[in-house]
């Protein structure tokens, strides 16, 4: 049995659909279900290849439709039995989906072992419910609304406009009146009754009244009732003892959908006989998974939170899919990305659609000093997101590998750069620019900085985004030594193949080449070199911070492996506002060793700190090399890190995982190498998002991180990861 009969006969056991989805979390076999705690998620593929996301979580009942089209819409509900704790749903009975040239709708089916209650209806943008979320909302009374602000602000800014501008306004966004708007803030209950079927319908437009999305909870009226009090639904079976209650939820929408890239236009042929040899469940399931978030217009970032285009996702995976995905990948990324390139040449960071946009747009009208008509005659317009750095200097360096590919045709190279000749431009000119300042004058506070907020914090605009990512850093290491650096090599890189090509100097070359030698130094403003009794000094001093078990735990494990006898030296994260080093240590060394090569003995010094062992290093024994270790950094940045431990020394993530193997793999460094991956397998989470640990008396256990997504780009990199494995002369631990 191959790899696809073996993943659909594991399907088929999970709820027997007609219509099967096309993955599945968690899976026999594969997951293990304890580290789901009570999650359960299902994504299928619409009659136009979209993907449709249910997720089950157990511990509040929520439900969410996700339907990862060119909206990135919604449709949740909140389902507890009659005692108000929450239901208990299962997945079964048959999927169907139609489409026509106005509308798509799915159909699936749960069941529940008795009556239950359905309420705190919420449909929309995908990104309103994962705010409504982390707000804790889904805990709230079922009969509760949850209404964006910006948009109940807009309607009582409307009402307050002279009758003129106001009938004006209403027309622009289709309302007769005020109440036929205000209607649109919240989901219209309705419920139908008949002879041998019930049905509650769950009805919302989009603001502006251009789409509509409808959720309908079907039932036979011959085993079960249907009641609708208030904001809230409440079905029972009419025998008690009859059974398990059967629901049947349909979704619609009559909004746009993508465009869907198929296996073969994804992946080269390299990979696919690779897959065809080598397919296990496991591997069938993350192509899957990659196909799900790619497009003609995009890649989309990770589903279920963020289904939607993410510049950075983007442009890393790029980078380390090379091996396996075709030569037209890189030209929809690139594409992409100028796209949406902003008039100074910055990429943007992620686009807001849909709910999003119309939120996003009201707060725009709203903040004008005159009310702009013009705004809400398109409150649907894209929004872009330009407050990242990072990305800004991805893009080239993606670019160069493309321009350089020998794969490509010359004459569809020369097509596609004269095609989109401009933006590139705009964007190659923007990182001279940004790179001019310390060119000018080579000291740390010249380097490429954050932005300051307006409470004095640095925003965190690289991939550690959470606001605590560089532990209050300025300047990031990894925007300044390794992407920085990149781009400007990547000018040239552009540059050369394009003379080579018969075709004019890039305007940015010499100032790049200029750029580029001043730079090649910078990493020494990120230096930290520790001796043997102030690293131990230091990490005791953090050890003596934790907290009983966890205390306890790692004082073992530094006894048992020891201080280093030498200098620990190492990059610091990041830099502060005076450009002194905030002394975190990272994993961001090893996207540097991916793009650059620094000679064996700099690559040595950068690898130690990964197979150092926790707290002295980055690799914990049974979960992986963890994101950050602050034993060496000030109590400030260890506050910060227990506050938010996104990207904090309790976290692995999946992407840095990726990177680091490919490092590894690709100098064959074979002892590193299995030592990494002995590590990062024994944790049973190596194909997630990022996972974490807890303390189970003395016992360290790994658990899959919250908000981990279940299909994301940068865990999918994986694929490039075990091709790369495969090349190696004797097998490795995967």
């Amino acid at each position: 049995m191959n790899a696809l009969a073996l993943l659909l006969a594991a399907q088929t056991a999970v709820g027997g659909d007609t219509m099967p989805p096309y993955v599945v979390f968690p899976m026999a076999g594969l997951d293990d279900s304890a580290a789901y705690a009570g999650y359960a998620t299902r994504i299928y593929r619409d009659a136009r290849g979209n993907a449709i996301q249910i997720s089950i979580e157990a511990s509040s009942g929520r439900v969410v439709h996700l339907w990862a089209d060119a909206l990135n819409e919604s449709l949740g509900f909140t389902a507890r039995d009659t005692t108000g704790v929450p239901a208990r749903l299962v997945y079964g009975g048959a999927a169907t989906t139609t489409a026509t040239t106005s509308r798509r709708t799915f159909s699936s089916r749960f069941t529940t072992p008795g009556p239950v209650q359905l309420g705190l209806f919420l449909l929309g943008s995908m990104r309103v419910e994962r705010d409504f979320q982390y707000a804790g909302r889904q805990r709230d009374s079922l009969g509760a609304t949850f209404v964006v602000p910006e948009l109940t602000r807009l309607t009582e800014a409307i009402d307050r406009l002279p009758s003129m501008e106001r009938r004006r306004a209403l027309a622009l966004l289709g309302a007769r009146d005020g109440a036929a708007l205000r209607s649109r803030l919240v989901p219209r209950l309705t419920v139908t009754r008949g002879a041998t079927a019930w049905s509650v319908r769950a009805e919302q437009p989009s603001f502006d009244g251009n789409h509509r999305l409808a959720l309908t909870v079907s039932g036979d009226a011959r085993r079960s009732q249907a009641t609708l009090a208030g904001r809230v639904v409440t079905f029972r079976p009419l025998d008690p003892g009859a059974g398990p209650l059967e629901l049947t939820v349909e979704i619609a929408t009559d909004g746009p959908a993508l465009t869907p890239l198929a296996r073969a236009a994804i992946f080269n042929d390299a990979f696919r006989r690779f897959a065809d040899s080598h397919g296990t469940p496991r591997l069938e399931r993350q192509i899957r998974g990659f196909e799900l978030l790619a497009s003609r217009e995009k890649l989309m970032a990770g589903l279920p939170n963020f289904a939607t285009y993410f510049g950075r996702d983007m442009l890393m995976t790029a980078l380390l899919m090379e091996p396996v995905w075709s030569d037209t990948m890189a030209e929809y990324v690139i594409a992409a990305a100028l796209t949406k390139l902003a008039p100074t040449g910055e990429v943007s960071h992620e686009e807001a659609l849909g709910g999003q946009a119309i939120r996003e747009n009201a707060a725009r009208y709203l903040d004008h000093p005159t009310p702009d008509a013009a705004i809400l005659g398109n409150l649907q317009e894209v929004r872009e997101n330009y407050w990242m750095v990072d990305d800004d200097f991805q893009l080239p360096v993606v670019a160069a590998r493309y321009v350089a590919n020998a794969a490509v045709p010359e004459a569809r190279k020369r097509r596609f750069l004269r095609l989109w000749r401009e933006p590139l431009h705009r964007n190659l000119a923007y990182v001279v620019r940004q790179a001019t300042p310390y060119v000018l004058n080579p000291i740390a506070t010249n380097l490429v900085s954050f932005r300051r907020l307006d409470d004095g914090w640095w925003h965190a605009g690289s991939w550690r985004d959470s606001r605590v990512g560089y532990a209050g850093g300025r300047f990031a290491f990894d925007v300044n030594v390794v992407w920085v650096p990149a781009a400007l090599r990547a000018i040239g890189t552009i540059d050369s193949v394009l003379r080579l090509m018969g075709e004019p100097e890039l305007p940015e070359a010499a100032a790049a080449a200029r750029a580029a030698a001043v730079w090649r130094g910078v990493d020494h403003h990120f230096a930290v070199a520790l001796a043997p009794a102030e690293v131990e000094a230091r990490i005791r001093a953090r050890l003596a911070a934790l907290r009983g078990e966890e205390r306890a735990h790692w004082q073992r494990v530094l006894a048992r492996t020891s201080v280093p006898t030498d200098t620990l030296r190492f990059p610091a994260l990041s830099l502060d506002a005076d450009g002194h080093p905030i002394h975190v240590m990272s994993t961001d060394p090893a996207m540097w060793l991916l793009l650059a090569n620094l000679g064996p003995e700099r690559e040595a010094e950068l690898l130690r700190p990964f197979l150092l062992p926790y707290p002295v290093g980055l690799l914990i024994d049974g979960v992986g090399p963890v994101a950050a270790n602050d034993a060496y950094a000030p109590p400030a940045a260890w506050d910060m890190f227990e506050r938010d431990r996104y990207h904090s020394p309790r976290v692995v993530w999946g992407r840095e995982v990726n990177v680091l193997v490919s490092v590894l793999a690709l100098r064959g460094l074979r002892p590193a190498l299995d030592t990494v991956l002995a590590a990062v397998e024994r944790s049973g989470l190596r194909h997630a998002e990022l996972w974490s640990y807890q303390m189970a008396g003395e016992t360290l256990r790994p658990v899959r991180y919250g908000s981990s997504s279940d299909v994301q780009l940068w865990n999918l990199t994986d694929l490039a990861v075990q091709f790369l494995l495969a090349q190696l002369p004797a097998p490795a631990i995967h």
